[in-house]
């Protein structure tokens, strides 16, 4: 049996009672704990800036994709009509040639329209998609500076 185990624990505990812990440990202990605590508050701050920062945004390109999705719908709608319209105008229409113009005036009115349309949707997906990156990186570039400050 080695002098290790002759030992109670009762010895230990009487020792130990007397015992003093360094006042440089306990300062050193100290400030540790004040320093940790110190950077989990700024973690703290900076996770929850982070979490405001991705709900902006997702709210930018919700609305961003709100308004692509109606612009659709309107320009679906008016064509829906103006091809009901045509139709409708084709139908009527008394002689072949005349039929035949209306069809013809209908395809070259839906072909300007259709690029206008277009040149539109295009501008405005442009236009969404550098909001939504203007938002991402002006976020990136807020949570690159909260993490570097801690």
């Amino acid at each position: 049996m080695n002098d290790f185990t002759k030992f109670k624990p009762e010895d230990f505990f009487k020792a130990a009672k007397d015992a003093k812990i360094p006042e440089n440990v306990q300062q050193i202990a100290g400030d540790t704990i004040a320093k940790t605590h110190e950077a989990y508050v700024k973690m703290s701050d900076a996770a929850a800036d982070g979490a405001k920062t991705a709900e902006e945004v997702i709210s930018v390109a919700q609305v961003g994709a709100r308004e692509l999705g109606e612009k659709a719908v309107e320009n679906f709608t008016a064509n829906t009509q103006s091809a009901f319209d045509a139709a409708q105008a084709i139908a009527s229409a008394s002689t072949i040639p005349e039929a035949a113009k209306l069809q013809a005036d209908f395809f070259q009115q839906q072909l300007a329209i259709a690029g206008a349309q277009t040149k539109e949707f295009f501008e405005l997906s442009t236009k969404l998609t550098q909001e939504t990156f203007q938002t991402v990186n002006s976020a990136t570039a807020k949570s690159f500076e909260q993490f570097k400050n801690v």
